[in-house]
């Protein structure tokens, strides 16, 4: 007659299991996570430049979404935010002579254009903005 349990060999290779599975979660979820900030901050610069434009046609004036070498960004005259640790943005656009760099909006709603890309890794999203319409594109990762 056999006892009813688990043998020691068997939990063993359970606990085995365990660990693997412990071990290779964490980076896992840590790609997701980047691959989910990289695409909340390209919708939030996004958004920022929407904002500039909108505002540039309000006021009547000309105003600028400016980045700076820091990490820091301004649409308009808006707060300055900071870009997450981590995270690197390259803008094509106007140069404003004070080591940043700027789109800015007019008030018929045109701009000077400009291209942000922003890297997380080996991750890539793109910003668009053209300068005709003024009007703000993202890639497709980034919807």
């Amino acid at each position: 007659m056999r006892a009813s349990g688990f043998t020691l060999v068997e939990m063993l290779v359970v606990l085995v299991v365990l660990a693997l599975v412990a071990a290779l979660v964490p980076p896992l979820l840590a790609g997701g996570r980047d691959r989910l900030e990289l695409a909340a901050t390209t919708r939030e610069i996004a958004a920022a430049l929407r904002e500039t434009r909108s505002l540039a046609i309000r006021e009547g004036r000309s105003e600028a979404f400016v980045l700076d070498g820091a990490g820091l960004f301004r649409a308009g005259a808006g707060p300055v935010r900071r870009l997450p640790a981590g995270l690197l943005l390259s803008i094509t656009g106007v140069a404003d002579g004070r080591a940043r760099a700027a789109i800015r909006f007019f008030a018929d709603g045109s701009s000077t254009g400009g291209h942000l890309i922003l890297l997380r890794g080996e991750r890539r999203s793109d910003v668009t903005v053209d300068w005709l319409t003024g009007r703000v594109a993202l890639d497709a990762a980034a919807r």
